[in-house]
């Protein structure tokens, strides 16, 4: 069993993937809906890489001390959702389509960019360097990380960006219908912790992870990658 001095050790390793994690995810979505002609977000000064603006409390505060205090190997949590306004899209569906679709392919982007910096480390960083061992920690832990929070942003479940991707393709009544499902979701989701259906997403975040690593090793010629 982990101590809790390994964990603050753990979370000292995860917490600057874990932020820059949410905040670039919250940025994609007002740079892309900004780009559709929707500058509420500009407007609001959310449109920063400065984590400050974007921090929530409860999502990148309180969440990540639950996970070091209960030794949850990952960190989990959220930043304050950017606001957006569809109405404000020079196209509505294509907008709100792509506007939800860039948070999670950010994280997708991050987690293949933090795999590139993991083995450029490995490659031509000595192991002496005094930070050597915390960089290679933060960048691996960057990709599974970033895989983890893309594909649970993908779910279908309002108001997660995978049922707002779906939104863009309904009418006005099933999207209010749809959208009416948001008042059960935090019961829903706490109903799927409880039966262990997140473990599912186990399986798809390892694949990309490890197939990430594998074929970036393979391209910067790291030994034992073939």
């Amino acid at each position: 069993m982990e101590s809790f001095a390994e964990r603050i050790q753990l979370m000292a390793v995860q917490i600057v993937p874990f932020i820059m994690a949410v905040v670039f995810h919250e940025f994609a979505h007002g740079f892309v809906a900004n780009r559709w002609g929707d500058s509420t977000a500009r407007d609001a000064g959310r449109l920063t890489l400065n984590p400050i603006p974007h921090l929530d409390p409860i999502g990148t505060v309180l969440f990540p001390l639950i996970n070091m205090l209960s030794g949850i190997n990952l960190l989990f949590g959220w930043a304050r959702p950017v606001p957006i306004n569809p109405t404000r899209f020079t196209k509505y569906r294509p907008g709100l389509f792509w506007v939800s679709l860039a948070g999670p392919g950010m994280n997708f982007l991050l987690a293949v960019l933090s795999a590139a910096a993991y083995c450029t480390l490995v490659r031509w960083v000595p192991t002496t360097f005094y930070l050597f061992e915390p960089l290679v920690a933060m960048a691996y832990v960057s990709i599974s990380l970033n895989y983890a929070l893309g594909i649970f942003n993908l779910i279908p479940l309002p108001p997660l960006d995978g049922s707002k991707m779906i939104q863009s393709f309904l009418s006005y009544d099933a999207t209010r219908k749809y959208e009416a499902l948001s008042q059960y979701s935090f019961f829903i989701l706490l109903g799927l912790l409880w039966a262990g259906a997140f473990n599912l997403l186990g399986y798809p975040i390892r694949f990309f992870s490890n197939t990430t690593v594998f074929g970036m090793a393979a391209l910067f010629g790291i030994p034992g990658a073939n």
